[in-house]
């Protein structure tokens, strides 16, 4: 299985949190990292176009996204959620290769925090590794339809 990892770069501090929770499913899936291409994007609303275009090129079998919104005190939040939320779903659709909501979008910093853990008790919750189950499990029933 080939993957691609596209990481927003906005809100590192959450977002290296969300890519150690997709490593360790691979880990766990025994998914080799040689298999796993990693990229960065500036932000959450970048993440669309270079999930499409990773998807067109026909090297992976799945796109996972991963990135972080945090509600400020404008409109703006509103905005790239919604607008990532539905560029990826669009991209997944128009392309038929799976792939996978991991932008999390929170309205603190600690919900952040939480739902990017890589140890204790939340590190199950993790939403970069529950991103990459998803994403997995979508190619795998896939090749069974």
């Amino acid at each position: 299985m080939k993957l691609a990892v596209v990481v927003s770069r906005f809100n590192t501090e959450v977002t290296g949190g969300l890519r150690e929770g997709a490593k360790k499913v691979f880990q766990e899936k025994e998914i080799p990292l040689s298999n796993i291409t990693f990229i960065d994007a500036p932000g959450a609303f970048e993440i669309p176009l270079i999930a499409q275009t990773l998807a067109q090129s026909k090297k992976y079998d799945g796109v996972i996204c991963l990135g972080c919104v945090i509600k400020g005190d404008t409109a703006h939040f509103e905005f790239i959620s919604l607008g990532a939320t539905m560029g990826i779903q669009q991209a997944m659709l128009s392309t038929g290769v799976p792939i996978a909501f991991g932008i999390i979008t929170t309205y603190t910093d600690e919900q952040a925090v939480v739902r990017s853990a890589v140890k204790g008790e939340h590190e199950l919750h993790n939403k970069g590794r529950e991103a990459a189950l998803a994403c997995i499990e979508t190619i795998e029933t896939l090749r069974k339809i």
